[in-house]
């Protein structure tokens, strides 16, 4: 048997857009030799649609493609898409088969924890569906469905010898070979031929990162698809062999800064280009994060679609303006120059007759900011480009962050990035190149906002690696205050560190969406009060 992972990107709503990749995708695969194509969890609608299930005519297009991809696929297919029946939506995946629709499966188990909230919209499926194909009994299973051991060791006690399971997994780092493991385990527990094809792309703050497989039922690997990259995998295996007696491809597994920084780079690609964008624009500061992010932004959409912005003020030092510049002419990206000084004393001589005497307080150091994220912001309404914020998770944990100002923006591509972290990937990105395009001085200076003289984010915040480690067990692992000082941490600093937290919930529920990278994001997997006096 020849099996195809057709690994699609696909939109959420654009239903006649999927339907037509998803059958170039059989085209190729057919083309190839293969006898069953499986191609992604709600391929035809998008993953995931969320409110669009409401819409009647949305479920009723759906269900339109299916019947329009069974009649033009040209091989045996598996896709997903949505449907309704008495009992309510389902998660569906179909096998199509001369023109027609064969089998259907509802989803079973529906993930309803971080990211996923599955049991919003969908009813589970009540039964299995299993089927010959080849003369091989095969079981259809949609992603969640073998995450769950007792699926797999019941399809196989039902005479099941081949398992098909078509996903939508988003990334976080490490899931990889997290879900490899799983799946391998899952083969070789129950004695099963275990296919699985796997959703790739960007989609708002997720993103999907392929790594479709092939697993034999001894555990061994026969084929593994590319991460983050749109293909198919065309891999020939003998159903009834109990081990793998040939290999398909089977592409490397990028790990560690390696898979996060390329994971940053899709989410950014594909959020600029799925709304309709060409080019993005941010201020160029002379420091990590707005560094990384033009790094990022030249990687993922070509130079000659990023503009930067140096924005100099009253406290801006030369170096970071020789820094911006050296940055932005080692990426070879715009580098525009607009200081804010002439526009931050008009708008202090406007205030000045509110202000009065009060003295000079974090008040003007934050008119700085939005000084410079209306002159963006004017930008993207001129050209039509869309504004990158730059801030880090870290900063937006803590609020050490400018409402309206650094914050102003349409995508946050690394606000689920630690600053740690964001060093580490700059360092992994420069070391890729023979000229390093990320400046040395921009990795070697204290981090500085610049806004008031000498002014350094330590003035204001624990070193980095303190706060970091704070953070990762507050706001990643929901550790109490009482669990990280018994971890070894000080206690004033952890209880200075979470009222910040708390405090700045209403500032990140007004920041733009950002590349999901680690297994707690803000927004989607953190969803916390913004009225809450629980107190850590």
């Amino acid at each position: 048997m020849r099996i195809a992972l057709a690994q699609v990107n696909v939109t959420v709503g654009d239903i006649g857009g999927n339907l037509e990749r998803c059958l170039a995708a059989v085209e190729t695969a057919a083309g190839a030799g293969a006898d069953l194509v499986l191609l992604p969890e709600l391929a035809l609608t998008g993953y995931p649609p969320e409110d669009l299930l409401a819409k009647m005519h949305f479920v009723t297009a759906a269900g339109e493609a299916l019947e329009d991809f069974a009649s033009r696929a040209t091989v045996p297919a598996v896709v997903g898409f949505v449907t309704r029946d008495a009992s309510g939506l389902r998660n569906a995946a179909a096998l199509v088969a001369g023109a027609q629709v064969v089998h259907v499966y509802h989803k079973r188990e529906l993930p309803n924890y971080g990211v996923f909230d599955e049991e919003r919209y969908f009813e589970p499926g009540e039964s299995d569906t299993i089927f010959e194909l080849g003369g091989v009994p095969t079981a259809l299973t949609v992603c969640e469905d073998v995450w769950v051991a007792a699926t797999v060791e019941r399809l196989a006690a039902a005479g099941a010898r081949l398992v098909l399971n078509i996903s939508a997994s988003p990334f976080h780092a490490g899931k990889g070979p997290e879900r490899e493991r799983m799946l391998r385990a899952r083969a070789r527990d129950n004695g099963v031929w275990l296919a699985y094809c796997n959703l790739v792309g960007g989609q708002d703050e997720l993103v999907f990162d392929g790594r479709s497989l092939l697993i034999a039922p001894d555990g061994t690997l026969v084929a593994r698809s590319a991460s983050f990259a749109e293909g198919i995998t065309v891999a020939s295996f003998e159903p009834g062999a109990a081990v793998a007696t040939r290999s398909g491809d089977v592409s490397p597994m990028s790990c560690d800064d390696d898979e996060i920084y390329t994971a940053l780079v899709t989410g950014l690609r594909d959020y600029v280009r799925k709304n309709g964008f060409t080019d993005v624009t941010l201020g160029l500061s002379g420091g990590i994060d707005s560094a990384l992010v033009a790094t990022l932004a030249a990687d993922a959409l070509g130079p000659e679609h990023v503009h930067g912005v140096l924005m100099p003020g009253p406290y801006s030092s030369d170096g970071s303006v020789t820094d911006a510049r050296a940055l932005a002419a080692g990426l070879g990206i715009d580098a525009l120059e607009l200081p804010i000084g002439d526009a931050y004393e008009a708008l202090l001589g406007t205030l000045a007759p509110a202000f009065g005497e009060r003295l000079p307080d974090v008040t003007e150091e934050n008119l700085q900011a939005r000084t410079r994220g209306a002159l963006l912001m004017a930008l993207s309404n001129k050209f039509g480009w869309l504004v990158l914020a730059t801030g880090n998770k870290s900063e937006l944990s803590v609020g050490y962050s400018t409402l309206y100002g650094d914050m102003a923006g349409g995508f946050s591509p690394i606000k689920d990035v630690f600053k740690t972290k964001a060093y580490d990937l700059a360092r992994w990105r420069n070391a890729r190149v023979a000229a390093p395009v990320i400046p040395e001085a921009t990795l070697a200076k204290p981090p500085s906002a610049e806004l008031r003289p000498d002014q350094t984010d330590q003035d204001s915040l624990p070193p980095y690696e303190v706060l970091d480690a704070i953070l990762a067990g507050y706001v990643e692992q929901d550790r109490s205050v009482a669990d990280l000082v018994a971890a070894g941490h000080d206690e004033a600093t952890v209880e200075a560190v979470v009222r910040m937290v708390d405090r700045a919930e209403y500032k990140r529920r007004q920041g733009a969406p950002g590349t999901r990278v680690t297994p707690k994001a803000f927004g989607r997997d953190r969803r916390m009060p913004i009225t809450n006096r629980f107190g850590g």
